[in-house]
């Protein structure tokens, strides 16, 4: 395998790594600070139909997101003693030459984890992420019923 083949599946381990630690930090951490620290200063998130727990279709910048997932935490939807587990599976990255990459998942939203697990959503993600001078970032998201 040569350089350029070996660096291209690193940045997919980089990345798929990238989107099972926002999951695990939407679901366990304490606080949001880690967690937005995955994003893109100027990420956007999108909802597609359903726009589910979220309070906007649209947000732009980490600033919009925080204030977003504050609420969505607020409202027992994710965070620490929710028992509720986000899942993504089906995961597809596309590494680009030019230091960015897409990827598209589906998640499944699991509630009552502690007690009696069910799923609650299921959907699609579809991701884009550039490479910047502290890793990988999620730079936009496009979240919805598939």
């Amino acid at each position: 395998m040569d350089a350029e083949a070996m660096q291209r599946v690193a940045d997919e381990l980089e990345i798929r790594n990238l989107l099972a630690r926002i999951f695990h930090l939407s679901d366990f951490a304490p606080d949001l600070t880690e967690y937005l620290e995955c994003f893109t200063h100027d990420a956007v998130w999108e909802t597609a139909g359903s726009a589910g727990a979220h309070t906007s279709s649209r947000l732009v910048g980490r600033d919009a997101l925080a204030v977003d997932r504050a609420k969505v935490r607020a409202d027992g939807h994710q965070g620490p003693g929710t028992n509720t587990w986000h899942v993504i599976t089906n995961l597809v990255v596309r590494v680009g030459d030019d230091g960015t990459a897409e990827a598209e998942s589906y998640y499944v939203w699991v509630v009552e984890a502690d007690v009696a697990p069910r799923v609650a959503a299921i959907g699609r993600y579809q991701d884009r992420f550039e490479r910047t001078d502290h890793g990988w970032k999620l730079a936009y998201r496009c979240f919805g019923a598939s």
